[in-house]
């Protein structure tokens, strides 16, 4: 049996879905179908789960939503219309809605939750319906009755222990199953959402319940590339990895595949296979637990903006017990959460992403530091970007690490600082945000092929 999920591109219009309902017919094994909200149809369209949001917070500042209502209401009744589908479907949808709207705004986190995750909810239902009209056996599942509780964290949800077990009932049910993904349940029956993309998140997990053979991931790409194709023309497509490669690749900007998703897949030891709904029959990438390194040392380089470092040194550093757990307790008391620590004997760097503080934030950490930890140097960093080289073959190859060196230096790029992760799989350097796309095309001609620059 299959867990099979389609992005928000992949039903964006009755077109795509069409395509959808083909790719889930062509494999009797696929069972379950886990959808997302209408994504784009172009470049500079709207997403609906962006227009949901828009809706929410206009409601929370008591304004008119009716612009992105309509908007909302739009796009539906188009996919409806292009096949064919009744009209009291929009018109459910509409007054789904609307009662959402109405609902009770003393908890703006949960308020917003509830009303972004009508996209992927109403999909669902607008999904069976097309199925069922095309004479399949299909069901829309709520999730609430399908036993997805979640943690009561807006946003953030996590699925909750129990929930894989009641999920599990699911294998029994006949037909087609057609889940929104993204959201699930409290135990207060509150809806409470996954982070963003998180309907990969609920493959993940359906996959992870319901004993699956494969969870197949279709989006807008033939597989998963090697590094980025907006920074380097006609990159490698990568044919297998680990589920450790691509953690690390997707917690470094590859958005391909969401990097929490991973891990209930990979916990149950499900293979993951990314395909293209555009071209099915591509065999796409497959994500495993281990793999053959016949490839060479580097299977990926990914990168991403928004990073500040924050250097701190003090003499004998390294004798004083309770020093880092201090200086991540500063952190903490702010509500910050870090990326990395990179250290020396008299020094650490703490690396966070910058949208988290502002100047009178960063001037109250550094001075907490310098009074509390009796620091010699309190240095703020801002404008990085984190390039992460990842590969399982790095473990049994010398050199590596100064290959990529000498590449970034060839390059004239700066190294501001250099990681490398305990599990040899990947290594980490941050850059100034302005070298960064000169960065990768360099890793990247050092490590797979010449670069055409444009």
């Amino acid at each position: 049996m299959k867990v099979v999920k389609f992005g928000g591109s992949s039903l964006a219009s009755g077109e795509q879905l069409k395509k959808v309902f083909q790719i889930v017919m062509s494999d009797p094994e696929r069972k379950v179908v886990v959808v997302s909200a209408p994504g784009k149809r172009y470049p500079d369209d709207t997403k609906i789960t962006d227009l949901l949001i828009q809706c929410a917070e206009k409601r929370l500042r008591n304004e008119d939503p009716k612009q992105q209502l309509d908007a909302v209401i739009g796009r539906y009744q188009q996919i409806a219309e292009e096949l064919f589908l009744p009209t009291e479907l929009v018109n459910e949808i509409y007054e789904d809605l609307s009662e959402r709207l109405n609902r009770d705004t003393s908890f703006p986190d949960r308020f917003i939750d509830c009303l972004k995750a009508s996209g992927e909810d109403n999909n669902a239902k607008l999904v069976a319906t097309y199925f069922q009209q095309q004479g399949i056996e299909a069901y829309y599942i709520d999730p609430k009755q399908a036993g997805l509780l979640v943690s009561d964290e807006p946003g953030n949800a996590q699925a909750l222990p129990e929930a894989y077990e009641r999920l599990h009932a699911l294998s029994t049910h006949p037909g087609i199953l057609i889940f929104p993904g993204f959201f699930g349940y409290s135990k207060q029956g509150e809806v409470y959402t996954f982070s963003r993309s998180g309907s990969d998140i609920t493959g993940s997990i359906l996959a992870n319940a319901l004993k699956a053979d494969l969870y197949e991931n279709f989006t807008d790409v033939d597989a998963v590339y090697s590094v980025n194709p907006f920074i380097v023309e006609r990159p490698k497509e990568i044919k297998e990895l680990t589920f450790r490669e691509m953690r690390e690749l997707s917690y470094a900007g590859f958005s391909v595949l969401h990097d929490e998703a991973l891990v209930p897949a990979f916990r149950a030891g499900i293979p993951v296979n990314v395909k293209n709904t555009n071209n099915p029959s591509a065999p796409g990438t497959r994500i495993v637990a281990e793999r053959d390194n016949t490839n060479g040392p580097v299977i990926g380089i990914a990168s991403d903006k928004g990073f500040c470092s924050i250097y701190v040194s003090k003499y004998l550093m390294n004798r004083e017990v309770g020093f880092g757990r201090k200086l991540l307790g500063i952190f903490e008391d702010f509500g910050l959460s870090y990326e990395h620590t990179p250290s020396g004997i008299d020094d650490v760097s703490v690396i966070l992403k910058e949208h988290q503080f502002d100047d009178k934030m960063e001037q109250a950490i550094m001075k907490r530091i310098k009074e509390e930890l009796h620091a010699d140097e309190v240095k703020f960093e801002h404008h990085l970007a984190l390039i992460m080289v990842v590969g399982e073959g790095m473990r049994h190859n010398i050199g590596t690490m100064a290959r990529a060196s000498k590449a970034l230096a060839k390059a004239n790029v700066n190294i501001e600082m250099i990681n490398q992760g305990s599990s040899e799989v990947s290594m980490m350097f941050g850059v100034k945000e302005v070298d960064e796309k000169r960065a990768v095309q360099a890793l990247y001609e050092e490590f797979f092929a010449p670069v055409t620059v444009y």
